[in-house]
């Protein structure tokens, strides 16, 4: 069960990427990045940009370089310390994103986003849109040793990246009224249409369904899921994989109610973050599920839940796990499989155990002890 939790997310992802580029119907399944879009591996190593975050983000990056050290993990980090948090960061933040440019693969915690008016634009959403990083995935499983709930629970979230309510055009077109664009395009649906039933395959899973609002949201919503329909029918009709759809309010209730029903949901950005923590919180919390975000030639890997967890920094109360898992998600991209499993093995093994835990699972220990438990298994 320890492999299955392992392996749900991560076999397809390449291969998914591949398949979105196309417009053909019928498509082979590649199982590897093409050559020219992984990075370039020197003197034995994989060069990586690491950008830990804000909150807790450089104590669960510390605890993923000293794992890695800890069995020698052939990765060089580029790391940036990039914060939203501070003023006159841009500079570093160019930096970082022509380290991912030239990199192609990135390990990143969350970077906090100011709400008041006169703060920045988020860099997260930046770094998404500019490096056209267009597919979200994050599997929602119920872990072995950690009840909830709700038992069996075991579904995964695609989540358009790009565009939707995250687009940033809105302006006061009257003082007191303020207009906020949200975009909506035929050929990024479609993009994302395909990664969900790519996923799907290649996971063997049976069942993809679209959540929207275009009971309300006609045009917009309408598009969207629309043109999931069409994919559907069109292309992937031969498949087996059914099909259905869900207005989003409707998604909220039946998650929190009955969320065995879900398997792959596709959605666009904005239901995307909120089905994201809501799942999260039916399987123990962000601090155990982790993610990844893809594009045409890059990939940026970073907790599943987006939570820069200001409240407990400094308190060495942090869950490492989600970034850690995240980075074996990173290191199976780059085709280092033996070092993930490992990893990931020792990561569940831990959890399993239920002899060390961090207060976001009921226990008492510390970010430290977290991570020590896991490097003593891997070096076991």
């Amino acid at each position: 069960m320890l492999a299955s939790v392992r392996a749900s997310s991560s076999s397809a992802l390449r291969a998914a990427v591949n398949a979105s580029r196309t417009n053909i119907p019928m498509r082979t399944m590649a199982t590897v990045l093409d050559d020219a879009r992984l990075p370039s591996k020197i003197g034995g190593k994989y060069t990586v940009t690491l950008i830990p975050g804000d909150g807790i983000g450089k104590e669960v990056a510390d605890s993923v370089k000293e794992i890695f050290e800890s069995i020698k993990v052939p990765v060089e980090w580029e790391q940036y310390d990039v914060s939203g948090e501070t003023t006159g960061g841009d500079d570093l933040f160019r930096q970082a994103m022509e380290s991912l440019k030239r990199n192609k693969v990135g390990l990143k915690g969350i970077l906090y986003t100011p709400i008041d008016q006169t703060g920045h634009n988020s860099w997260n959403v930046a770094m998404r849109q500019t490096l056209d990083i267009y597919a979200s995935v994050v599997v929602c499983k119920t872990l072995p040793g950690f009840p909830t709930r709700h038992k069996d629970v075991d579904f995964a979230i695609i989540r358009e990246n790009t565009e939707g309510e995250y687009s940033g055009l809105e302006h006061q077109s009257f003082p007191g009224v303020v207009e906020s664009l949200k975009v909506s395009t035929r050929a990024k649906a479609e993009r994302i249409a395909r990664f969900a039933f790519d996923f799907a395959i290649k996971n063997n899973r049976k069942k993809v369904t679209c959540i929207h609002k275009a009971n309300i949201m006609k045009l917009g919503d309408g598009l969207f899921l629309n043109t999931c329909k069409r994919v559907a029918e069109k292309e992937y009709g031969h498949t087996g994989i059914q099909f259905d759809s869900m207005i989003v309010d409707n998604t909220a209730m039946q998650l929190v109610s009955k969320p065995q029903q879900f398997d792959v949901m596709v959605m666009p950005n904005l239901y995307g973050s909120i089905v994201g923590n809501v799942g999260a919180a039916l399987v123990g919390g962000p601090g155990i599920v982790p993610g990844c975000n893809f594009g045409r030639e890059y990939a940026l890997f970073e907790p599943g839940c987006r939570h820069v967890g200001k409240d407990i920094m400094g308190t060495a109360k942090a869950n490492p796990s989600a970034l850690i898992l995240s980075a074996t998600m990173m290191l199976r991209h780059l085709g280092l499989d033996t070092q993930a499993n490992l990893i990931a093995d020792a990561v569940y093994q831990v959890i399993a155990e239920g002899k060390v835990r961090t207060p976001d699972m009921k226990g008492t220990n510390s970010t430290n002890d977290m991570t020590k438990a896991i490097i003593d298994k891997v070096t076991a």
